[in-house]
């Protein structure tokens, strides 16, 4: 057996029948750092260049498996001590992949610990976004060793000082050992997730208070990881990089083996900057939400104000500090200010004159980089479509009208017709994160329109099939020789979404090539990155009177001992439209087959012929699942993946009624969210059945 913890071996004896072992001390650190890690291993080797040992741990037999996060570790190290301006403080680093293992990992001190499908990757069998997954949570976890361990937070309320720190971080070191993988355009897709939740009533703010330890798990969520990160961004942006790093730097070495709150953190920075942080921070991190500002022009005057953006249309009195960056028709003519008040008013007439022709636009948040929304009159958004359609905006930009409008349009501050006639003009749209967005929308659209609307739910679906066409054809089923890690990534979420979508081309496809599959487990014949839209399709062509394609799928779950390919196929199985299939899907779940850190997977799949099935089954399990869960940061998926798709007041109710009485405090927030999601989805459901205009809309686009 291998014995591991957070310092080297400094003795072993040997009596014949039992190995002990004697660490070394550590330096002073949090004691929910402290780990041991025992079990029989393979595992691979590297050193940094200051001589650090690195090794990463696995199962017997899968040490291949672990080279590749191997090479990461080693050079997100060297890459840390550059940036930080401290080099890591212990003698070595491990890396182990744990077959069950809740989390998906944790970033004890020396001694990381890894979910198998966030630490090991299959030259052969595993898709382009399983390498990008593993890079960027090893380059997180690492960044802890600084941001948690070196320097760790006061207490939880400042989780985000951990948490937000080591999201953002692991972006700027993957950004620099691969830069051909855009993460910084792909940060706006991963922290959307963190715009979604703080746009509830029922969110909360960066810094919570936490008074008992069973609050503590409910806030590693998106507001702590992906807001965390998002403020840091804009924070860097408006300070300037350079100036940050510095900051950062003094930073670890002043609070180096001690405790830090946020106050802390901008203490440094405004001493560093000379800028009023405490005071726009604040403003951030001390209250929950996010701006939207509404924005127009009026003879040579932009006015901007700011009102507090809430999906359910609440009335809220929240105001901000906002870094606004602009620019007019082109990048070249970018400006930026500091919106202090609700409103203000900057007289661009001199830039609007000598910008206006036909290629004119104005665009608020360039690439992104503050946390707020905005909404255009009607003139300004007109102009940001043709922009969009004669490409010249950046991909950043292009995400966040894109994004901008559907959060509106589910806010009932904009119609679907307004939306779907925006999203026409991406037509020959490229860039993975925007394509992977607008599927998002799709499916959640039609999510929506299935019950908003039913007769024009076909001609929805068209639409959306029809905008992915010209990616489906540049892009095909087989990889090609010159194509990049992006182009890898993007063709696996089309062809899965066309499946979906119910285009007959897609299925029929992969149906084929799904029997070839399975016949020959060649990876030539089905490469990692189309399995899943293969697997979406087949579970889309059965029934409960015709099984055998599903059958197939658990043929080849239990035959592959890759993490990931098992999970792939979970998320695939309750994806049918039969009710049938789905509850046999579902108890599968709840099977020995199945660890009981992987079954929440089977419930992303789920569609709308599930949805109804999936709450049943819930109700009908509940005491196993909470039995199982019900102690851990899984219980909460469980809730938020069955309760939230639901669009309707009554379905709301029946399930606060139920819940009334079995709700626990590792849970509770995240219901309230998913029940507030409910409501949210029943108020958008019926703002679309009222759009009078739709129909005309949905001819015209389908005709085109």
């Amino acid at each position: 057996m291998v014995a591991l913890s957070n310092m080297p071996v400094i003795e072993e004896k040997f009596d014949g029948l039992v190995k002990t072992l004697s660490f070394q001390e550590s330096p002073i650190m949090s004691t929910y750092l402290v780990a041991i890690v025992i079990g029989l291993f393979d595992y691979v080797e590297a050193s940094t260049s200051d001589g650090i040992i690195v090794r990463v741990y696995c199962q017997v037999d899968k040490s291949n498996q672990g080279k590749f996060a191997l090479e990461v570790g080693v050079k997100t190290l060297d890459l840390y001590k550059k940036y930080f301006g401290v080099p890591y403080t212990l003698p070595k680093l491990d890396m182990v992949a744990i077959p069950d293992f809740a989390l998906g990992a944790m970033e004890n001190y020396g001694l990381v610990t890894y979910r198998e499908t966030a630490l090991l990757f299959d030259d052969y069998h595993s898709a382009a976004s399983n390498k990008q997954r593993v890079a960027v949570v090893v380059a997180h976890e690492l960044a802890h060793q600084w941001f948690g361990n070196l320097v760790t937070m006061e207490w939880w309320t400042h989780l985000w000082l951990n948490e937000g720190f080591a999201t953002w971080v692991s972006y700027l070191a993957v950004d620099s050992l691969f830069p051909e993988w855009k993460v910084w355009t792909q940060f706006l897709g991963e922290t959307r997730s963190a715009l979604k939740l703080d746009a509830l009533d029922e969110s909360h703010p960066i810094e919570v208070d936490i008074n008992h330890a069973s609050e503590i798990s409910e806030i590693f969520d998106a507001t702590s990881y992906r807001k965390g990160a998002f403020v840091i961004r804009m924070l860097q942006s408006y300070l300037g990089a350079e100036c940050f790093q510095r900051s950062l730097a003094s930073y670890i070495k002043k609070f180096t083996c001690s405790n830090a709150k946020t106050e802390d953190l901008w203490a440094v920075l405004e001493e560093e900057s000379g800028e009023p942080v405490k005071m726009l921070m604040n403003s951030w991190t001390k209250q929950k939400g996010y701006p939207v500002i509404y924005v127009k022009v009026n003879n040579g005057t932009l006015e901007a104000e700011q009102t507090q953006f809430l999906l359910s249309g609440s009335k809220e009195n929240g105001e901000w500090l906002i870094p606004i960056t602009l620019c007019f028709g082109s990048y070249a003519s970018k400006k930026k200010f500091l919106l202090k008040t609700k409103s203000q008013k900057l007289n661009v007439a001199e830039l609007v004159n000598t910008s206006m022709s036909e290629n004119f636009w104005i665009k608020l948040n360039v690439d992104q980089t503050g946390f707020y929304r905005v909404k255009y009159d009607n003139e300004l958004a007109a102009l940001l479509r043709s922009a969009i359609k004669s490409n010249q905006l950046s991909p950043m930009d292009r995400y966040g009208v894109l994004d901008d409008a559907f959060s509106l349009c589910m806010a009932c501050k904009q119609t679907l017709s307004f939306l779907l006639f925006l999203m026409a003009s991406f037509s020959e749209e490229n860039e993975y994160t925007v394509l992977t967005h607008m599927i998002a929308v799709s499916q959640k659209v039609c999510h929506i329109a299935a019950d908003a609307t039913p007769p024009l739910l076909a001609n929805i679906k068209q639409f959306f099939i029809n905008l992915l066409q010209h990616s489906a054809e540049r892009l095909g089923w087989d990889p090609k020789s010159s194509e990049g890690h992006l182009d890898s990534m993007l063709r696996g979420e089309v062809l899965t979404a066309l499946a979906k979508l119910g285009h007959d081309g897609t299925i029929k496809e992969a149906v084929k090539r799904f029997h070839a599959f399975l016949d020959d487990r060649n990876s030539f014949l089905l490469p990692p990155d189309t399995r899943k839209a293969a697997y979406v399709a087949v579970m889309q062509t059965i029934n409960s009177s015709n099984k055998q394609g599903y059958e197939s799928l658990l043929r080849i779950y239990r035959e592959t001992d890759l993490s990931q390919e098992k999970i792939c196929i979970i998320n695939a199985l309750a994806s049918s439209t039969d009710p049938v299939v789905v509850l046999d899907a579902l108890n599968f779940l709840l099977s020995s087959e199945v660890r009981s850190q992987d079954a929440f997977h089977g419930l992303v799949g789920i569609n709308k012929e599930g949805q109804d099935v999936a709450w049943t089954w819930l109700k009908e399990n509940w005491d196993y699942i909470s039995k199982i869960w019900g102690s851990g940061p899984l219980i909460k998926r469980f809730v938020d993946h069955i309760v939230s798709p639901f669009s309707s007041e009554e379905r709301a109710d029946e399930i606060e009624q139920f819940f009334a009485s079995r709700v626990n405090p590792s849970f509770s927030r995240t219901l309230k969210q998913s029940i507030e999601c409910v409501r949210n989805n029943a108020k958008w459901a019926k703002s679309i059945s009222s759009d009078q205009s739709l129909g005309d809309i949905m001819a015209e686009l389908t005709a085109n």
